[in-house]
């Protein structure tokens, strides 16, 4: 049944225009890398869902992505080859450290009469640290940044690249940190213009059907040598390791890192089938402005050397 739901998952939403040249583009990045070295897939963003063809309104998975933006850089610094599937206008890796209202980067100074807009001097660093760790991960070939909008691409563009990295075997590594939406409108179901407010008179009813675990497809079939770790969301402390655990029996993958709403960016666990191993950033660690995924990262590196 499950093969079904993926197979008309495809049928029902044609692939995207862009498909063809997301797939050269990653067959380009892996031809480029040295034979010994890794490549990991990073998931960031969430996923859109669109009520009509022509999009006007839509139902949207909200997150930032800084969580695999941030654990992008730390992959790219251990070494690795990194494609990043993010959502478009999120977070992306280095240059995120000066991302948001300009407001906050520059600073105003007066001399006289004239004054002129400078970088503030607490972010010179970060910003010049970053363009060039930037740069250099272009120069060595190390960053390839794929942009999505909607599930439809999303879910394409994740079995293709997949499928790419079948090549190299054990070396991929997949870190599945998007927030993916779990109800999606066919295409064939979508209204063509936008939705009028009078439609429906005092309501407006939509039917969703529900999105396929293609975590199972990942595993069995696009990628079935690779090291494959997804992410577990909650905000109950009390279901939130079952709910990793089920996931492990489900898909037959290798690690859920699996976190809380509320304690996200300072505590996680790595869970397997037997066991749980929590991380936790001290008080310490966060006056120091250390960052959870830094230690995530190094973690599913030495996961991925041992698999």
């Amino acid at each position: 049944m499950e093969g079904e739901d993926a197979m008309r998952f495809f049928i029902e939403n044609p692939a995207p225009s862009t498909l063809v040249d997301v797939e050269n583009k990653v067959n380009k990045f892996i031809d480029l890398q040295p034979k010994d070295r890794n490549i990991v897939l990073v998931t960031s963003g969430g996923t859109l869902v669109p009520l009509e063809k022509n999009m006007v309104r839509y139902i949207d998975n909200f997150s930032a992505g800084n969580r695999g933006a941030a654990s992008a850089e730390y992959f790219c610094k251990s070494g690795y080859a990194v494609i990043f599937l993010y959502r478009n206008y999120g977070m992306k890796p280095f240059v995120r450290h000066f991302e948001g209202p300009w407001t906050g980067i520059f600073t105003k100074k007066s001399v006289g009469s004239s004054s002129s807009w400078e970088i503030k001097d607490s972010l010179r660093n970060v910003l010049n640290n970053s363009l060039e760790n930037l740069e250099l991960m272009n120069e060595r070939n190390q960053l390839l940044c794929l942009p999505y909008t909607t599930l439809t691409e999303y879910v394409w563009y994740l079995r293709t690249v997949a499928e790419c990295l079948k090549c190299i075997r054990s070396r991929a590594l997949f870190y599945l940190a998007a927030a993916v939406s779990d109800f999606h409108i066919p295409s064939q179901d979508m209204s063509e213009h936008k939705i009028q407010s009078g439609a429906g008179k005092d309501k407006l009813e939509l039917t969703m059907r529900p999105v396929p675990k293609f975590l199972r497809y990942l595993v069995d079939s696009w990628a079935p040598e690779a090291l494959i770790i997804s992410f577990k969301l909650e905000t109950d402390e009390n279901i939130l390791i079952d709910k990793a655990r089920t996931a492990l029996h489900r898909y037959n993958h290798q690690l859920v890192i699996a976190n809380l709403l509320s304690t996200r960016r300072r505590s996680v666990a790595f869970v397997t089938l037997d066991s749980v191993a929590w991380l936790h950033l001290s008080d310490e660690d966060l006056r120091n402005g250390v960052e959870i995924e830094d230690y995530i990262v190094s973690r599913c590196v030495q996961l991925h050397k041992a698999a």
